[in-house]
């Protein structure tokens, strides 16, 4: 990690934070030592982040009492409490710094830049560019009380992997034969019921792109509760699998994709890189696998399985009146242009893009939506909601045009629109 940039650091968290005793920290001169970042984003009234909170405690006290990096570490609390007392009392039990209760905008941002849909979390950034370098820091915590593995950046899917792969017959193959294919690493469990409609449907993807000459390899990393629920369920599965026994290396995998939730699909290109991390609504949404090997469309057409992710960040739709897909196909065309140059300038910074792109038509996930977000009937419409942060704009004009959608993400991204609440 380099040398942090305080003026990055500053518009990343404000120039002010505050600590337990109302002391605040001055955030520039913190750059000048901190080199690694673990954003906590939690909640006083969730149970899990009480006692994560606890864990961390240990954690950070032990890390800056011996390892050689401590100055080079600091955690700040990103808090989702909309109770002033109940964020100062859990403020109370931590001894790093937090955003400040009332900076509700800046939390916010936060909470949409690294794309935080639960709680508790702790996102390790890099504080010279505010760039991901571990998702899932609760498993840092766990996996790593010592802190030895600092700075916990991500390593190279074949070296995570690394070692004996099961077949669901009992005999193993070495993960090197995954070299030079593409991966599936499928995180799913036999007690959860989506995991089991997916796995489903990921059967019969998988033979297809391999029956159409394609090198496709899904590797099952379990949650399952028990061995002898996971052997009932592999047994289904004709891929591969990490041992259930191998804790590590399946805890390591959820550490390297920062996995929060299951079932989750991440798919791989054949030199280990990531394609999509959404390859369960890949698979849902293109049962013919046309589309496969699946590389992020910059625009998505609006669907029940795609929905979920309106919860991920922000997110722009364009409303038609459009029943049929092909006639989407016109409003598609017209957004497409700054999604792609907006993906691909995120992309070269190794960022999440900050904007997701829909269209919706006249359906009933269109009419739900509209229902829930409150927004009129008229169609073509152009709006950016954002679910958590419950706030939505519109964009009010006579036509939509290229240069009218380009100014319109312009001047969210600048923080010039006021939102409407949802």
């Amino acid at each position: 990690l380099s040398g942090p940039t305080p003026c990055f650091l500053a518009h990343l968290l404000g120039e002010r934070l505050v600590r337990r005793d109302g002391a605040e920290v001055d955030v520039p001169s913190l750059g000048d030592r901190v080199s690694l970042l673990a954003l906590y984003f939690g909640c006083s009234q969730s149970g899990p982040c009480r006692q994560f909170t606890g864990s961390l405690c240990e954690f950070y006290s032990h890390f800056r009492r011996a390892s050689e990096h401590k100055d080079e570490l600091e955690v700040v609390f990103v808090s989702s409490d909309q109770e002033h007392k109940r964020w100062l009392d859990f403020v109370q039990e931590m001894p790093w710094p937090a955003v400040h209760f009332k900076d509700k905008r800046r939390k916010m941002k936060l909470w949409n830049k690294y794309r935080v849909t639960s709680v508790p979390s702790l996102v390790f950034v890099d504080a010279a560019t505010g760039r991901v370098v571990c998702r899932n820091g609760l498993l840092v915590v766990q996996d790593d009380p010592e802190g030895l593995e600092f700075p916990w950046g991500p390593k190279p899917f074949a070296e995570v992997v690394a070692g004996p792969l099961l077949k669901n017959t009992g005999q193993t193959v070495d993960s090197s034969s995954l070299d030079g294919t593409y991966v599936g690493v499928y995180f799913s469990a036999h007690w959860c019921p989506p995991c089991r409609t997916l796995t489903r449907a990921l059967l019969q993807s998988y033979h297809r792109v391999r029956e159409a000459g394609q090198q496709l390899e899904i590797v099952f990393v379990s949650a399952d509760r028990s061995e002898d629920s996971f052997k009932q369920y592999f047994s289904e599965m004709p891929w591969l699998a990490v041992p259930y026994s191998d804790q590590a290396r399946r805890s390591r995998l959820n550490r390297l994709y920062g996995i929060h939730g299951i079932p989750t699909l991440i798919l791989l290109d054949t030199e280990g890189q990531v394609i999509t991390r959404q390859g369960r609504i890949e698979v849902l949404n293109d049962p013919a696998c046309k589309r496969f090997p699946w590389h992020p469309q910059p625009v998505m057409k609006l669907s029940e399985t795609n929905a979920a992710q309106l919860h991920e960040g922000p997110c722009l739709v364009l409303f038609v009146d459009a029943e049929e897909e092909c006639e989407l196909q016109p409003a598609q065309q017209l957004i497409q242009p700054i999604a792609e140059e907006l993906l691909a300038i995120h992309k070269a910074k190794e960022e999440d893009t900050p904007l997701l792109f829909f269209v919706a038509g006249e359906d009933d996930m269109s009419d739900s939506l509209r229902d829930y977000t409150n927004l009129p009937e008229a169609a073509p419409l152009l709006t950016i909601l954002d679910m958590s942060a419950r706030a939505k704009y519109m964009c009010d004009v006579d036509e939509i045009t290229p240069t009218v959608v380009k100014q319109f993400v312009s001047d969210f991204l600048e923080e010039k629109l006021k939102p409407e609440p949802i």
